[in-house]
């Protein structure tokens, strides 16, 4: 039973530059770079023929390349932090695409997500981290600057099941533009067994 999820990709660059803010920090797991991405949509733990269909519909979906900004490190948690994470700038054109995956996936059958999409880059994640702590750390990092980038497109991307976590498989890829590949070629089907 895969676990699922859509989202974009972080490029070589941007990647690089999010990963040389790993620090000594108590409690902090830091995601490999590997991993970085922003989650557009939860899917969670499905069948094999429910990923099948969601990976068709999700081809419906054509939109324009779009810029991403990253624009501050911040944590998830407040009092109790649980996450380090890049804050990416909510435009229309990234909210409309949240949106149109939203609505693509409850019309598959799944149920609306229940949180607020806020569009991030997860780099660490915390247990047992204080509040000054992570305060501390964020403030030897004021000077953050990674170059925006043009997303190209979309991915419908695997997790361990039940337990999530990296490292993430890119099962399904979904250009943006106008010169779209044929959907129903074989290269971007999802390589999931039959149901039995």
């Amino acid at each position: 039973m895969p676990r699922l999820f859509t989202g974009l990709e972080i490029p070589d660059a941007q990647r690089t530059y999010l990963s040389s803010l790993r620090g000594s920090l108590h409690g902090a797991r830091w995601i490999d770079p590997e991993s970085y991405h922003i989650t557009l949509r939860f899917i969670g733990d499905i069948d094999n023929r429910q990923a099948r269909d969601i990976e068709n519909a999700l081809s419906e979906i054509m939109r324009d390349p779009l810029e991403i900004v990253l624009t501050d490190l911040a944590i998830f948690g407040g009092e109790k932090p649980h996450a380090i994470i890049a804050s990416v700038k909510p435009t229309r054109a990234l909210l409309e695409l949240q949106y149109e995956n939203e609505r693509i996936l409850r019309e598959a059958g799944l149920p609306k997500e229940a949180r607020k999409f806020t569009p991030h880059v997860t780099l660490a994640r915390l247990r047992g981290t204080g509040v000054m702590e992570v305060a501390g750390y964020l403030s030897t990092r004021q000077a953050f600057h990674v170059q925006s980038f043009t997303a190209s497109g979309f991915a419908l991307y695997s997790a361990k099941p039940s337990t999530g976590g990296g490292p993430y498989i890119i099962e399904a890829s979904y250009p943006f533009g106008e010169d779209l590949p044929d959907m129903n070629e074989k290269d971007w089907m999802l390589s999931f067994a039959p149901v039995k």
